[in-house]
């Protein structure tokens, strides 16, 4: 039986620090640090690599650690998904505090009632934050402030893929690699790749 740890942040390394989840992840459930799968993504995105490997991975008996219902999704309907497949696996999910045992493939009414309910406040928290956002991008609209992001250009690449492009110049990583360790898409790391080594060239 093996303890593994999930966390998730919505925007790279260079704005969020997801090693204080791995720290909270360790302290909270005695997870190892090759055990936690982490990644930069939405929380309302369905198809998630590391959290879908996770899941593939726990065979009965294991334990999935998180450090809040947000981390692992903000989709009450996700959550349910993954519920199911706690049940049916057999294994057991550690939320924060609030530990769903179904070792034996079963779900008590309460313990089921009360996660929905956290699934439920964590979207509504998703949906208030995205209003926040749409009124504050018309505010700057009216008051004529450019919105979105700045075209991306060799002045405004990240440290982090700068830091670590010579690995993936030299075969150490591949570019799939680099995108994880960027906590971007590989759709990025051709466009970062693309502007770097045109650089490179003049």
């Amino acid at each position: 039986m093996a303890i593994y740890g999930y966390a998730r942040c919505s925007t790279n390394e260079n704005k969020q620090d997801i090693n204080r989840q791995k720290r909270e992840l360790k302290a909270l459930g005695g997870v190892v640090e090759k055990n936690i799968y982490w990644e930069y993504e939405s929380g309302t995105k369905v198809d998630r690599i590391e959290l879908n490997k996770l899941l593939e991975r726990v065979a009965e008996g294991d334990t999935i650690v998180a450090t809040e219902v947000s981390r692992i999704t903000r989709s009450t309907k996700q959550l349910c998904e993954i519920v199911e497949t706690v049940k049916r696996k057999h294994l057991k999910l550690i939320i924060g505090g609030f530990i769903v045992d179904c070792s034996k493939g079963e779900l008590d009414a309460m313990t089921d009632g009360m996660l929905k309910m956290m699934g439920v406040f964590a979207e509504m928290e998703r949906n208030m934050i995205s209003e926040r956002v749409r009124s504050g991008m018309a505010n700057a609209v009216i008051n004529g402030r450019q919105i979105g992001r700045p075209k991306l250009s060799e002045e405004n690449l990240p440290s982090i893929f700068i830091k670590h492009y010579p690995k993936y110049r030299y075969n150490q990583i591949n570019k799939t690699e680099l995108a994880k360790i960027c906590g971007v898409s590989r759709q990025s790391i051709y466009k970062y790749i693309g502007i770097y080594e045109k650089l490179s060239r003049q």
